[in-house]
């Protein structure tokens, strides 16, 4: 490895025998099949630490040059959320009735889902996600990299570790969402990403029921033809 001013330490990850690594794997998609995504949710609160957990495993993601280009938003104030609920509502209300296109509409109809969004209210906390097109130090703009794919992973261990902790969680994209950059008074290098409601699931919430792809619509092997 090249020399450079970075300091660099010795590796310390945890090794397991490779009958572990196989159950270990096989346990965790097992678990990880059973995430669903849920808009019925409790108003039953639990503590905020658990949040600031999920958010700083989100941040163990990989990201361009370390860079870390995200900032999550936490709202549990229940006036700042209905006022989240109604600028999203308006954003839903026009997608339904003329953004979206008849096959969207037709695809997402099967789901049941429309404009209105109560769990906005609802769900004990708001994790509003934005991304950062590039940082801004002593006023001065510092580049970022492969920020969207950046955030995309951090989302997705964040998703990871809501189901992991037994909570539920929905990905909610009202498009467009500059009013959440207005609402929370974001700095002008932050960018809303997504909005995802986190709680308990209601006692009687119902998930459409879906079939994953199987292995071989989602896999494909590129392996030595070479007899051993």
């Amino acid at each position: 490895m090249e020399k450079t001013n970075q300091k660099f330490i010795p590796y310390k990850g945890v090794r397991y025998p490779k009958e572990e690594i196989l159950n270990r794997s096989r346990e965790y998609y097992q678990e990880m099949d059973k995430r669903r995504t849920v808009r019925e949710f409790s108003e039953k609160p639990f503590p905020k630490e658990i949040i600031e957990n999920l958010i700083m495993t989100a941040s163990t993601a990989p990201s361009g040059a370390h860079k870390q280009p995200w900032m999550f938003c936490v709202v549990s104030d229940p006036a700042l959320k209905q006022k989240i609920r109604e600028a999203a509502e308006k954003e839903e209300y026009e997608n339904y009735h003329g953004r979206m296109s008849e096959e969207w509409l037709e695809d997402l109809a099967p789901f049941g889902t429309d404009w209105h969004k109560p769990f906005l209210e609802i769900a004990p906390y708001l994790i509003v996600v934005f991304k950062k097109a590039y940082d801004l130090v002593d006023d001065k703009k510092t580049k970022n990299y492969y920020v969207n794919e950046s955030v995309g992973l951090a989302c997705g261990f964040l998703l990871s570790a809501i189901h992991n902790a037994g909570l539920v969680a929905l990905t909610h994209t009202p498009s467009p969402m500059n009013f959440l950059q207005n609402l929370l008074d974001r700095p002008e290098n932050e960018r809303a990403y997504l909005l995802i409601p986190v709680g308990y699931p209601a006692k009687e919430a119902d998930v459409p029921d879906l079939k994953r792809k199987e292995a071989d619509e989602v896999l494909i092997w590129y392996e030595s033809k070479e007899k051993s």
